[in-house]
Parts: C-alpha cells; sequence; structure tokens
C-alpha cells in the first residue's frame, strides 16, 4: 500500500509503532572525500576543503525484504550540481572526478537530487519542485521491501511513490547518499523498521530497558537468547573531529 499523503499539520511518519533501527553510515564504504562523525557516525560531511568531483556514503543497514524509514537533516548548504538521497547496491559508485548525479546514474542505484528529479539507469524524471537553496531541510526515505516501493518525504509532506518493483532486485540494497557541493552535509535520524515477527517485537522491548551491552550479563537468560539481544544494540563509537565551516564561502576554495 502506498504512503498517505499528508501535510505537516497531521503528519504521521511511516513504521510509528515499529522499533528504533541502529544503523550507520560506513566508515569504509564511502569517498575519500567523506568525513563521518558524531554520535555512532550518523554525520556526514561532503567535501571539507573544498570540491572538484562527488561524493557518496553507503548505510549498513540491507534493505530487502523489510520496511524501513530514515531522514536526513540537510544544513543549510543546499547548493552546487547535486546533492542525492537514495538506495543502491554494492556496485553502486562512491566516488567520480567529476560533477555528476551519482546515485541513478546506472541500474545499480535508485535517486533523489535536490533540483527535484529522480535518476535511475542514467534517465531522469520530475518528481517535485527544487530545494530552496540554503534553507534547512528534512527528508524522509521510506523503503517498502515487500511492496517493492521507496517514496519520500519533504519537511514533513509526503511526495508520494518514487520507485516501483524493488522487491523484484536480488541483489542487497543499502541507503546511499552523495553531493558535489563544498562542506555540505547530512545528518541521519529517526532510523526505524517494521517488526518481523513476535520475537522481533520482544526484543526490541527488553532492550529499552537494558542501558549497556555489559548489563547483558546480568541477565539469566541462554547464551543464544542473550546473543540475539545483543544485536539489536548499538555499538559505542568514539567521535571524530568535526571539520569547521564556518568560513564564508567566498574563502573557501570550492569549486562546485
Amino acid at each position: 500500500m502506498d504512503p498517505p499523503d499528508m501535510n505537516s499539520e497531521d503528519y504521521i511518519p511511516p513504521l510509528r509503532y515499529g522499533s528504533n533501527d541502529n544503523w550507520t553510515w560506513h566508515r569504509r564504504d564511502k569517498s575519500p572525500e567523506v568525513r563521518l562523525y558524531g554520535n555512532n557516525f550518523q554525520s556526514a560531511l561532503f567535501h571539507p576543503n573544498w570540491s572538484s568531483g562527488t561524493a557518496g556514503v553507503r548505510g549498513t543497514r540491507m534493505l530487502n525484504n523489510g520496511r524501513y524509514f530514515w531522514e536526513l537533516h540537510l544544513s543549510k548548504r543546499i547548493f552546487g550540481t547535486s546533492m542525492m538521497f537514495g538506495i543502491g547496491t554494492k556496485k553502486a559508485r562512491l566516488h567520480a572526478d567529476s560533477f555528476t548525479n551519482l546515485i541513478g546514474e546506472d541500474a545499480n542505484s535508485w535517486g533523489l537530487s535536490h533540483k527535484g528529479l529522480l535518476w535511475h539507469a542514467g534517465a531522469r524524471t520530475h518528481y517535485t519542485k527544487p530545494f530552496r537553496e540554503n534553507v534547512h531541510t528534512v527528508i524522509g526515505i521510506y523503503f517498502d521491501g515487500i511492496a517493492g516501493t521507496l517514496s519520500y518525504y519533504k519537511d514533513k509532506k509526503c511526495l508520494g511513490v518514487a520507485f516501483r518493483g524493488l522487491h523484484q532486485v536480488k541483489e542487497p540494497l543499502y541507503p546511499i547518499i552523495c553531493s558535489t557541493a563544498a562542506k555540505t552535509e547530512m545528518v541521519l535520524s529517526t532510523t526505524r523498521r517494521d517488526y518481523i515477527n513476535l520475537q522481533d517485537r520482544c526484543r526490541s522491548v527488553i532492550v529499552k530497558l537494558i542501558k549497556k551491552k555489559k548489563d547483558l550479563e546480568e541477565l539469566y537468560v541462554p547464551t543464544r537468547i542473550r546473543n540475539f539481544l545483543a544485536e539489536e544494540m548499538p555499538e559505542a563509537t568514539v567521535p571524530l573531529k568535526v571539520v569547521n565551516d564556518n568560513k564564508a564561502d567566498e574563502n573557501s576554495k570550492r569549486i562546485d
């Protein structure tokens, strides 16, 4: 079923009765022009010095056969050739030495650009109005692996189904973001997923009452159940140093 069309006043995010999902940006599957930092590496900074191409990063969550929703907070620096949000297989490129619409450049990925265009297999389709430049924007992405659809939300408004037939993709699919513009930032938030079964739902309730992984050792449960509970808990990470991007645009060596 397609997600309903909602305005910001009666906005109900997809999977609000689902489970929190603990995935983040991959620390290795990324362009060298992407810097990850913050809580569990959820913040991605593109081209921290200047830009001469397109940089992307892949998420750690495999999406196939499930329902997932995540939000991206885009900083006010929205400009350039292409800032994109979507999904793709591991065959999708994460770096290019040119300004291009990287997500959707071939059959391995599907994406939306800040110009309001959908891209897949090198072809573009008009989808929504271009984003206002230099205005903070929140993008929601809803992947329904059962129905095979990918839908987008913009500032709490559903834009409708963007892609169909994704349940027929046999290779693993992952979230991807990319940007051509210097010192642009996207922060991952509100990651949620649908429950797989009753056991999965019970695990989610138990994990909410456990603050640290070491507290699992105090539970009098079999090792296999303890390991099953541990899979739902986020790993502790050390934040990276934030790159300072407070200098005026004209003082940066940005090309794009």
